[in-house]
């Protein structure tokens, strides 16, 4: 058994009684890992695409996720290049369940409070299918970073990926989500088996630093929420006072709050690391928005026309939707076009809902939705994130489907040019086994190669 610390041993002991000594060998076993299908790219339901997956890396599936699987160790599908397509996201399975219980519908508006590396964020995109409006939030800048990827690689058109401390979040959009996820960062009890690290920053103090820091960030969570809006509280720790008795907390900051379900599972007795999940819905009684909302309103309606550069921006995307995209196969979300120096993205909108452009001034975002592309001498370069988004090849005019063994996919990720039988010429997407990679660009016999450098092998 790994050395865990004789303090955490008393505490399991304490809080399971006679089923601390069954927990505490669960520790002996190996982790379980898990892989989620994103919807976006293949279904559940689609068994000819799903059968070679569950042959390759011995799928198996989550009880309490329809999208997720157990996979094999040996099989590392974090290497295969279905995983840089955005075919799945690789996530711990017991993770899992607390977006399965926030249960975020198509249209609706909600936030990720502290969302990297992105797992829950992904998972509630999938869910919203497109439509509505998801905002995810990091504080740490480099683990924003790694979130922005991650919505990239899945594909997600309708995401913002912001950093700002939960309070200034509050300030910014009071009484605004339908729904928020709030996994918060916790004293990671559940992570002693995936990273031991954890085990020698744990201790009481830290526990109840946590709680302290979890009692903040709730409270900002609460002033965000929409009445009749439900809010999902996880961690993946076991201590009680991080878990039932921050809750129990909340409830009595907050009457109008009220707790409909509370989930634990337990790594002895559920094959998943554990995990802990509340959801909480406020009352319709909680009154409509305050006047920080309807001023927070008001700037973001101050935001007035559209300037000049991003009307431009948006006919040389136009020019490019014409001669690469197929007509009627691909249709931009709801939204309106932002340009950032010279980077065209498309910011999300909702109906009967003010967001736009003005709300995310003064604000550090590292993604105001989907990346069209960049405005190079008069053309449209596309973006590898426009080529993620794109659900299939039957999407564009010109595409290059490789096998996903073959050396052809190997030598694209490595960023190398790549020979093609065929003569041909423009943007051209490159797929593996139907699912889109990225770009390339193709003159003649050869296709030159448009994966972005920090990605490629």
């Amino acid at each position: 058994m790994m050395q865990l610390p004789e303090a955490f041993i008393e505490q399991m002991k304490r809080q399971l009684g006679d089923g601390a000594e069954a927990f505490l060998l669960s520790y002996t076993f190996p982790r379980v890992l898990g892989l989620r299908l994103n919807p976006g790219k293949i279904s559940r339901s689609n068994g000819l695409a799903l059968e070679p997956l569950v042959k390759m890396f011995g799928l198996e599936s989550v009880p309490w996720c329809d999208t997720g699987f157990y996979y094999r160790e040996e099989t590392k599908p974090g290497k295969h290049p279905y995983h840089a397509a955005g075919v799945y996201y690789i996530q711990e399975p017991s993770a899992m369940s607390a977006v399965e219980l926030l249960d975020p519908r198509p249209g609706e508006i909600v936030l990720d409070l502290a969302a990297a590396p992105g797992g829950k964020s992904t998972q509630i995109a999938g869910k919203l299918a497109g439509r509505g409006l998801l905002i995810s939030n990091e504080i740490h800048p480099a683990r924003a970073k790694i979130l922005s990827e991650n919505i990239e690689r899945m594909g997600v058109p309708n995401a913002v990926v912001v950093s700002a401390a939960p309070r200034q979040l509050a300030e910014r959009f009071p009484r605004f989500f339908d729904k928020i996820m709030v996994d918060a960062p916790c004293s990671g009890e559940g992570m002693f088996r995936k990273d031991p690290d954890t085990i020698k920053e744990w201790s009481p103090e830290h526990v109840e630093m946590c709680a302290a820091r979890q009692k903040d960030i709730l409270d900002a969570a609460v002033t965000m929420l929409k009445p009749g809006g439900r809010l999902a509280y996880s961690t993946c720790t076991f201590n009680e006072l991080e878990n039932e008795r921050t809750v129990e907390a909340l409830l009595q900051r907050y009457p109008k709050l009220q707790l409909e379900r509370m989930e634990r599972i337990w790594p002895h007795l559920e094959a998943g690391e554990g995990h802990f999940v509340a959801v909480l819905q406020l009352s319709e009684a909680s009154g409509s928005l305050t006047a920080a909302a309807s001023q927070s309103r008001k700037r973001a309606q101050r935001g007035g026309r559209k300037q000049r550069p991003e009307e431009d921006a948006m006919r040389l995307f136009k020019d490019f939707a014409a001669e690469a995209l197929s007509p009627g196969r691909f249709e931009l979300p709801p939204g309106e076009p932002l340009l950032f120096g010279g980077q065209l993205y498309w910011l999300p909108t909702v109906m009967d809902c003010p967001f736009d452009g003005a709300w995310l001034q003064g604000m550090k975002v590292l993604r105001p939705g989907l990346h069209l592309g960049e405005v190079k001498k008069g053309r449209l370069e596309p973006a590898h994130a426009l080529a993620l988004a794109l659900p299939s090849a039957l999407t564009v005019s010109h595409a290059a489907d490789f096998a996903a063994d073959s050396s052809q996919v190997q030598r694209y990720l490595q960023g190398e040019v790549i020979e093609r039988p065929a003569a041909g010429s423009g943007w051209t997407l490159v797929t593996v086994d139907g699912y889109p990679l990225g770009w390339g660009k193709q003159t003649g016999h050869q296709l030159k190669n448009h994966y972005p450098k920090g990605l490629r092998r």
